[in-house]
């Protein structure tokens, strides 16, 4: 008769809410990012899902939501927008995803912002002039509370959306349209509701 020897079975150590906090990279520094409200998450997600429908229909890139870019500046900047478009243009069709890395090293057409209850509007403002000067060709920054978005074509040609108007994708992305009440919809309506 075969005998077997019981071991100890193997525990491996619980990972810390740290190990999943996202986070972007500021001068070699990682740098936490506060948790997003929901409502703000769910917004991004939607918008994303609309942009992904359209550039998959028409086979024009990649959509992501939460994906770490590094940024080509003379700075070290490795920003994670809550949602972005890259083409085919600048990510070939072709060219395959790193499976291990945290990051992408390619500059997004298209990133959103969502804005959030702790996010800091200089903090906001200095991502939006980074995009740019990265190559960011488009920074739509979507206000939750207010159910407005204001589009960034550069720094100074900036427009407001209102519940009304439409949302385009401009040149980056021509022939998108959102309606802005579209995105706002039930059961994410505007408003500071608890």
């Amino acid at each position: 008769m075969n005998s077997a020897t019981l071991q100890e079975p193997v525990v491996a150590p619980v990972a810390s809410l740290d190990d999943d906090e996202l986070y972007e990279i500021i001068d070699g520094q990682r740098i936490g990012l506060p948790p997003m409200a929901f409502h703000a998450v769910l917004l991004a997600f939607r918008l994303a899902q609309y942009l992904a429908n359209f550039v998959d229909a028409n086979d024009l890139g990649i959509v992501t939501t939460e994906g770490l870019f590094h940024l080509a500046l003379p700075v070290d900047r490795n920003r994670r927008p809550d949602a972005a478009f890259v083409s085919y243009q600048r990510w070939p069709k072709d060219r395959a995803i790193p499976v291990t890395d945290n990051g992408l090293d390619v500059v997004p057409e298209l990133v959103v912002e969502v804005v959030s209850p702790t996010d800091r509007i200089e903090e906001l403002q200095e991502k939006i002039h980074e995009y740019f000067q990265a190559g960011v060709k488009l920074v739509w920054v979507v206000h939750p509370v207010l159910g407005v978005v204001h589009v960034y074509e550069s720094l100074t040609a900036i427009r407001g959306l209102a519940p009304t108007d439409e949302l385009d994708g401009g040149t980056v992305l021509p022939g998108f349209k959102l309606p802005i009440a579209t995105l706002f919809r039930a059961p994410i309506s505007r408003g500071l509701t608890s």
